[in-house]
């Protein structure tokens, strides 16, 4: 064989050959596994799915079920990715050329210790990818570099890299073939493994082309779980360019992606086509998945078929084996019960999970279903194939099924449920699992403990009543404060229990504690409780009132589309909640409470209410008064109030608002209103179908197939189309108002949304005062109608240079941390000619560490302690992986998100480490936070009284010098009382003298988890 020339390329350029001989088909390469031409799978007639020809090209290729959702099909280029709901018509183009390519990636995923694959315990996660995933991303890669499809340098550096691949490439493809390294280079070339750029580059050619690279900084938006709403609407053009999009990404704080385009930002993103649009929510949608919820998209023009499939017939991904039977534990392992799941291994099986009753207890079986080339599904075991899997298990519901001699008699499916975590979700380093997990430890399901302000009785203001709630007067008020000595009054909502419900009394200081632990701008803000007399919750006073009651003073002058952005905020509100884990309990539209009204394009903005007295202590002819809105199962297991009740209660909402009428079923005497839930009946279908079926998805009598709220938001936004025309309206004539649909973020859409104008900063309170500055709670209100977003302003006292600088410091390592244990930073606020600087940070209601512990101790025990601990440990040991030292890690730097979850603030004294230095004064700091924690912060045992008892009455000797003698002698803070000894262990190991003698972070974390796992 003639050896090649040097400019003859490994892989030869196969796609332009194919699309020149083979015309009206379509192809899908494979990268190839080693030299020659990539492998080609051809289709010459009908209509075919992306995810279709993935599923082909993932057999072809050795990819698991499991795996496959980590791959794509593009174009040639690679510019434009297709979603998986793309339909090719072979018959209807000429030669379409694909590319089958791994689009989705994790940052450090190969290794335990990086990214992974949850399981049910950490030594049971496995690998985000196995083998053949491996060996295609390295033939994908490898092609890239050869092909030119990868941009590389030619500096020194970047040719010496390229010769050590290439040697690697060349010593690898020898060992495949079983030849000499001498033989193979009779045939192949060391330059046709190298980059065209390298290659032009030895040859001698008098000239270079090198492309600049530009760089440009980018701004983080968030992260997959924080993403809630994602849309794509037409923009406002004409003439050629009409068929551009834009997609509308929303945080669940309410934060809208900003794009820049001709150096003004913009609250979309702009695509020259509805195909870039959708690519791009392709990726974010398979990313959320990936990383939060293998169940969920967030527009049905970009959902996977095979998923709506799953959706349609209550079926799982393909999880494994393990994660099917500790779902039917979880539900009780009720005989029966069963799981419905794809093979992990075969893309035309599915898995049926089974728990049947033996002597010995509760036993798991299992089913093999085949889907036939017919698309019909086959059991083993049932007589005939069926059209549907849903006819199949209908045929098993009879007990006509046996299994290893055992009659299988199906009783009831364990349906996927959001944000289960399985082995479809990928974990990644320094990202915790969502709170709101149904798998591991439930903390913020319930408030057992009541945390709220105490309001002094003297400091209110009692106006005129405004009528009764349910178990309440209530009354307009203000609430008089004194801040730096400067008197401040504010207009208040003031409910007062009756006197004659004081038995609720507990379940009302409850929704108080609720209402004082949250923080979203649709929610109502709660000022504190006046203990003194009669209980009295003070509240924001919002002006318009109940949504209820102004629909009916309006009539049919509101518009459908207006409704339609109330629900929306509803829906907002509710997610909140629900992704906290906090049921509501009370969702109505007497607890919708308009903020503003909207006009001349403003869209209205509304907040909820609390919740009242909860559903779980009322009686039965109590609850029956609240039907419909009640959820069925709350009078059937009162005390069992879920997340799910809060979905029934949208629905009767959403119905109540788009009527705009009295709900028929609340003048009904209580025999016919219980008849109306054991009857299993529903409330008049609205003319606008789409409608009509969310709520009747959301007032599903079986309380597990509910939509998640997340799931409610994106099938809102499937009854307005992509110009904001709505497909149906209830008012006659009402079109959508061509902006602000989605949110008032358009009326001031060219700002900066880092930057918060000094002007718009509403003052609320006081947080917090130190030596350097002080840190208030406000509102930020461009709007000036009391809808902005709660916040934590901080501020320095003195504003000399350097002070300036450290501050700037400040703010710009905040900016850079992204983590579920340190403070978010939200952007900043400059004064006048910017001689002064604000930090705009999250606010977290339950104030600093060290006043929580004091305030709270008689109910955190040990395990919370260390839960803390934990949190804490995972934000230091993120830092540490920033290159950041915080200097003064205490608890007073802490700050308490809830009852369950800390994070770390006040970087004043950060600073960031060279890559040759480490850090070790934070271990010993972490080690003081520990002692604080397991003293309750207690003022009389606090470290410096503890150090100056050690010291004793020589004052002849100054105190730091003293104290560093009392350390070099190995003195150290005495164990906490009923401190773990494994904990005090560890403050001592934090305490070692020489600093690498410190076990770092990334150790101490797996040893608190595991103490927090045995308390």
């Amino acid at each position: 064989m003639t050896p090649p020339s040097e400019e003859t390329p490994l892989i030869p350029q196969c796609s332009s050959s194919i699309s020149s001989s083979e015309a009206g088909a379509l192809h899908v390469l494979l990268p190839p596994r080693g030299p020659g031409p990539p492998q080609c799978l051809t289709f010459s007639f009908g209509d075919l799915s992306a995810e279709e020809l993935c599923v082909h090209a993932a057999k072809a290729s050795g990819i698991l079920p499991v795996y496959s959702s980590l791959f794509a099909l593009t174009t040639e280029d690679l510019s434009c990715w297709f979603p998986p709901s793309h339909i090719f018509s072979v018959e209807d183009a000429g030669t379409q050329v694909l590319l089958y390519r791994l689009r989705f990636r994790f940052p450090n995923w190969f290794g335990q210790e990086k990214s992974h694959r949850f399981g049910l315990r950490k030594d049971l996660g496995s690998a985000v990818v196995d083998l053949p995933v491996l060996e295609h991303l390295f033939a994908q890669h490898r092609s890239d570099l050869v092909s030119g499809r990868l941009p590389v340098g030619l500096g020194l550096k970047e040719q010496g890299e390229c010769l050590s691949l290439a040697v690697l490439d060349l010593a690898r493809m020898a060992l495949e073939q079983a030849q000499r390294p001498a033989e193979l280079l009779k045939t192949v070339s060391y330059k046709a493994c190298l980059p065209p750029g390298l290659r032009a580059l030895i040859e001698g050619l008098s000239f270079v082309t090198r492309k600049r690279i530009r760089r440009t900084a980018f701004q983080p938006f968030g992260d997959f779980p924080e993403i809630l709403d994602i849309s794509i609407k037409q923009a406002p053009r004409v003439g050629p360019a009409g068929e551009h999009r834009l997609v509308t990404i929303t945080r669940t704080d309410n934060h809208i992606l900003v794009a820049r385009t001709d150096a003004l930002p913009v609250q979309e993103a702009e695509f020259p086509g509805l195909l870039q649009a959708l690519s791009f929510v392709a990726l974010v949608d398979g990313y959320f998945r990936l990383t939060t919820d293998s169940q969920h998209y967030f527009c049905k023009e970009v959902a996977p078929p095979r998923l709506l499939e799953e959706v349609a017939e209550r079926c799982h991904g393909p999880i494994t084996l393990d994660f099917a039977i500790d779902k039917l534990k979880t539900g009780g392992s009720i005989p029966g019960s069963y799981v419905l799941r794809r093979s992990p291994k075969d893309f035309d099986s599915f898995l049926l999970t089974v728990c049947v009753q033996t002597p010995l207890g509760p036993d798991y079986k299992g089913c093999l279903i085949r889907r036939d080339p017919t698309q019909t599904f086959s059991l083993v075991g049932l007589c005939r194939p069926y059209n549907s899997l849903r006819e199949l298990l209908a045929a098993c519901w009879d007990g006509g099924l046996h299994v290893d001699g055992v009659a299988l008699n199906l009783t009831s499916c364990c349906v996927p449920r959001p944000k289960e975590k399985s082995n479809l979700i990928v974990i990644r380093r320094g990202c915790g699992l969502s709170s709101s997990s149904p798998v591991g430890p439930q903390f913020h399901c319930q408030l057992s403990q009541m945390t709220f302000q105490k309001i002094p009785a003297n400091s209110l203001e009692w106006h005129e009543n405004l009528g009764h709630g349910s178990f309440t007067k209530i009354y307009r008020g203000c609430l008089h404060e004194a801040v730096d000595g400067e008197a401040r009054k504010t207009e208040v909502l003031l409910k007062v229990i009756d006197a004659k419900h004081r038995n609720c009394m507990e379940s009302f200081l409850e929704a108080a504690s609720l209402m004082s632990q949250v923080s979203y701008q649709h929610l109502v803000l709660l000022h504190g409780v006046c203990m003194a007399g009669d209980s009295t919750m003070v509240q924001e006073f919002v002006p318009l009132g109940a949504i209820d009651t102004y629909l009916r003073k309006r009539g049919h002058l509101v518009a459908a589309s207006w409704k339609l952005q109330v629900i929306k905020q509803l829906a907002y509100a509710l997610n909140y909640l629900e992704d906290k884990g906090l049921p509501h309990g009370n969702v109505s539209a007497r607890k919708v409470l308009l903020a503003r009204e909207g006009a001349d394009g403003s869209p209205p903005f509304i907040k909820l209410s609390d919740p009242g007295v909860s559903p779980s202590v009322l009686s039965l002819e109590m609850l029956t008064d609240r039907i419909p809105w009640v959820a069925p199962e709350c009078l059937q297991e009162a005390r069992t109030l879920g997340l799910e009740a809060d979905k029934w209660g949208f629905g009767a909402t959403a119905w109540e608002v788009f009527s705009g009428v009295t709900m028929p079923v609340s003048t009904l005497d209580p025999a016919q209103k219980l008849q109306f839930y054991t009857g299993r009946q529903q409330l008049p279908a609205p003319k606008w179908t789409e409608l009509a079926l969310l709520i009747q998805d959301c007032m599903d009598y079986e309380p597990g197939r509910r939509p998640s709220f997340r799931a409610v938001i994106r099938d809102l936004n499937s009854l307005i189309t992509s110009d904001y025309e709505l497909l149906s309206d209830s008012t006659p004539g009402a079109l959508a108002p061509p902006d602000g649909l989605w949110s008032g973020a358009q009326l001031y859409a060219w700002q900066d949304p880092t930057i918060f104008e000094e002007r718009h900063l509403k003052y609320i309170s006081q947080l917090g005062k130190g030596n350097f500055g002080t840190v208030e709670l406000c509102r930020y209100d461009p709007l000036g109608d009391n809808t902005g977003a709660l916040v934590a302003v901080k501020q320095l006292q003195h504003s000399g240079p350097d002070q300036q600088r450290d501050f700037q410091r400040e703010i710009q390592i905040l900016k850079a941390m992204h983590s579920d244990f340190i403070v978010k930073y939200r952007g900043v606020s400059y004064g006048p000619g910017r001689q002064s600087l604000r930090l705009v940070m999250e606010y977290l209601p339950s104030g600093c560490l060290r006043d929580f512990l004091q305030r709270h101790r008689a109910r955190l025990d040990a395990g919370r302690l260390l839960l803390y601990a934990s949190q804490i440990c995972k934000g230091m040991e993120y830092l540490g992986s920033r290159r950041c030292v915080h200097r003064d890690l205490a608890a007073r730097n802490i700050l308490v998100e809830n009852e369950a979850h800390v994070k770390i603030a006040d970087f004043g004294l950060a600073k960031l480490l060279p890559l040759d230095k480490d850090y070790y004064s934070d271990v010993w700091s972490f080690g003081v936070v520990l002692y604080e924690l397991f003293t309750y912060s207690d003022k009389s045992c606090s470290p410096s009284a503890e150090f100056l008892r050690m010291m004793g009455c020589e004052l002849d000797v100054p105190a730091l010098c003293r104290l560093l003698e009392l350390l070099t002698e190995g003195q150290r803070l005495p164990a906490p009382p009923a401190c773990p000894g494994e904990v005090h262990e560890l403050m001592k190991l934090c305490w070692a003298s020489s600093p690498q003698d410190r076990p770092p972070f990334s150790v101490l974390g797996p040893q608190l988890d595991a103490l927090w796992n045995k308390s």
